[in-house]
Parts: C-alpha cells; structure tokens; sequence
C-alpha cells in the first residue's frame, strides 16, 4: 500500500472513530445550530453595521458562527483528543507501530477538515432555510478561506496539545484560550473596530478567519473576487506558528507527573 493510500485509510478510521460516538458527533453539529437558534430568534429583524453598511443580524451571523463551528472542530476537538490519547497511552503505542508518524496526523487532520466542510454546509443551509439568509457570494473565495483557516486551527490545536500537562486539564485550558477570543473578535454580535477589543482581537487569527469568511458572503465586499488577502497571510502566519511549535514540543508519551 503506498503513501496516498495508507493516509486516506487513516483518514477514514478517524472519522469512523468520530461517528462511532454518537454523542460527540451530535453535539458538535447542534452546539452551532442551537447558538444559531439561541440569538437568530433574539435577534429577529435587527440590522448590524458592518464594512460600512448595515446588513440583517443573521446575514452577519452565519458566517462568524460558521467560524466557531470550525473552531471548535479543529482547534479544540485536537487540543483535547490529543491530550486524551497522550495521557491514555494511545500515542506512545502507536508511535511503537510501522504507522508513519505523519500518516497518523494526517489521518487526524483530514478527518477535523472533513467535519468543518460538513458544519459549514449544515450551518449554511440551516441558516438559508430557516433564516432567509443570503447564499454565499464568492464560492471560491469561500473554499480557500475555510481550507486555510480549518488547517491553521488544527495547527494550533496540535501546538496547544503540546504544552497542556495533561488530558483532564485540556478542555478547561483549551476553552480558556479560545473564548475569550471568540467574544472579542465579534462572533456574536460586531464589534467596533476603532474599540480596544478590536484592536487586541486583531493580533489573533480568530478576526481575522470572522473577516475572511463574511467577506465571502458579502455580495459588498471590497474585494471583487471576495479573497481577503491580508486576513489569509495573518492567518498563514498563525499557523507556521503554530506548527512549529507542534513539531518542536509535541510529545508522544505521557508527560511525567
């Protein structure tokens, strides 16, 4: 078996692992949908101003809530499953098989990116359906974006495994660090970008992934093709920051108490 194929079979085992646990898998896909609910219907009818213009609530929302899904689908499900399996062993026995190591984290990254391409379609036509809201304006632009920015939260999620002490800290220090980015970056609701907050979330990449993507659906955006070029190299860089820390500090073993 070659290379190509080991690592679609890897890929393939981890999203079977995923769906195996019914639970996880149906919260991952409701948690957006009930948030979508949650303020969709609070904000029934209101307009926002964004880039300029005034849009409706929903029209802004869908696109950062798409965000938080991936978020949570990349960044935080690998921080805490790695840390899981590094605690549990599962790690040091599998880096004792003739598993390439990069075929494992393969499998594990294209299986986050499979789940992401699936919540933003979920999220999308749940929105368009129920919300009315508008379909997305720049396809392309669109793909590339969630693509980049899905591997880039795997990349520091895997960086964030790497220093968590262990598995039963992981989610509290995961949420730690990505909520109070997620509310300051304008998820639920814009925030003014001449505030403070906008200017502390615009060194992070959780802003910068919210502007890319509206800029995606955004039939007004300033970019005619809907690239947002800027958000993506912020994002790129966020991301070789990432990986490099993941391959410099990510261990296999269990860490010694």
């Amino acid at each position: 078996m070659n290379d190509a194929s080991l690592a679609a079979q890897q890929v393939r085992y981890e999203q079977l692992s995923f769906w195996r646990n019914p639970a996880a898998a149906v919260f991952a896909f409701a948690f957006p949908i009930v948030f979508l609910i949650v303020f969709g219907t609070l904000n029934s009818g209101v307009t926002v101003h964004v880039n300029n213009h005034r849009v409706s609530y929903d029209d802004y929302y869908i696109p950062a809530l798409i965000t938080y899904g991936i978020i949570g689908a990349s960044f935080t499900n690998l921080a805490v499953q790695m840390s899981i399996r590094r605690d549990s062993g599962v790690l040091k026995r599998i880096r004792g098989t003739p598993l390439p190591s990069w075929v494992f984290m393969t499998g594990v990254i294209g299986s986050s990116l499979i789940v992401s391409v699936l919540l933003t379609v979920f999220t999308t036509v749940f929105g368009m359906v129920v919300y009315h809201v508008q379909a997305p304006h720049h396809i392309p632009a669109l793909i590339v974006t969630l693509a980049v920015s899905a591997t880039v939260f795997c990349a520091l999620g895997l960086a964030l495994a790497a220093v968590i002490p262990n598995g039963d800290a992981a989610p509290a220090i995961s949420n730690l660090v990505i909520l109070p980015l997620v509310f300051i970056s304008g998820t639920f609701f814009p925030i003014d970008q001449s505030s403070v907050l906008a200017r502390v979330a615009s060194y992070f990449p959780v802003r910068h992934f919210i502007a890319a993507t509206y800029a995606a659906f955004d039939p007004a955006s300033t970019s005619s093709s809907g690239f947002q070029g800027n958000d993506l190299l912020v994002l790129g860089a966020w991301g070789a920051a990432g990986l490099i820390v993941a391959v410099r500090r990510f261990r296999w073993e269990p860490r010694r108490t």
